[in-house]
């Protein structure tokens, strides 16, 4: 099982929410624990501490990418000179791959210190996505994680921030067997297949997985908190905070 959660904005977290997340690792123990990126609200020193410390205390591996949120809005020094300084020292890398029992996960920064809240990659990007997948165990389900959305469908806002490169991207990818791309930015939880969605004419399905905001007071449009579940099978559950219950519930599956 991979927990996937997104949009914690720590300097916005909900203290009921963090422990129900802390109890479903402790009862469930998911094979590994994915963040795609807004770790913090405003990049500050003690958002990325109480993240760090929040995801050292599921005791579950975790893998992160950052997002738009994960570098300085106000401090423009360090902004344009130094974005992701605090994001790596607590963090790492940027761009990491791992591999578990049944998932192969491929990060990837789409954050640019130019935009606020627009997602880009690059040719080189793809390109070494492409390799990765295709050097890639064949029974592992691939995935890749990054912060802004590759699709929105025509009902929803924020199409700007979609990368300019991302259908060409899929089609791409998905000649390499790609399963599922995790995303948040949106506060919203969603299932695409992009392959029909784009047109693609591959001969299966790749999935655009939107995940809502797991423990943030910040909630689109009275959404509940949420996250993801995808079983070791490929499955895909929605989990949402019950305030009367005090723990996250599944609502649907796909």
């Amino acid at each position: 099982m991979l927990l996937h959660l997104s949009d914690l904005h720590f300097g916005t977290e909900r203290q009921d929410c963090i422990k129900a997340i802390q109890k479903f690792c402790a009862e469930r123990q998911p094979e590994i624990v994915v963040v795609s990126g807004d770790l913090t609200q405003r990049a500050r020193f003690k958002e990325f501490l109480a993240c760090r410390q929040f995801l050292d205390s599921l005791k579950i591996p975790y893998f992160v990418v950052p997002g738009n949120h994960d570098i300085p809005l106000y401090h423009l020094w360090n902004r344009f000179f130094q974005p992701f300084g605090l994001y790596q020292l607590f963090f790492g890398s940027l761009e990491n791959t791992l591999q578990t029992e049944h998932f192969y996960l491929i990060g990837m920064n789409t954050i640019r210190r130019r935009y606020h809240t627009r997602g880009h990659i690059s040719l080189t990007q793809i390109q070494k996505v492409n390799q990765l997948l295709s050097d890639a165990p064949t029974n592992q389900l691939k995935i890749i994680v990054s912060h802004q959305p590759f699709y929105i469908s025509n009902a929803e806002h924020h199409l700007k921030d979609c990368p300019a490169l991302g259908k060409f991207a899929i089609k791409e990818w998905g000649q390499h067997q790609l399963y599922a791309l995790l995303h948040g930015h949106l506060h919203l939880v969603a299932v695409y297949d992009l392959n029909q969605e784009f047109a693609l004419n591959l001969n299966h399905p790749v999935y655009e997985v939107h995940a809502g905001t797991a423990v943030s007071k910040r909630l689109h449009k009275n959404i509940p908190n949420s996250f993801n579940v995808i079983h070791n099978d490929g499955r895909f559950e929605h989990y949402f905070f019950d305030e009367h219950l005090q723990e996250f519930i599944v609502k649907s599956e796909q």
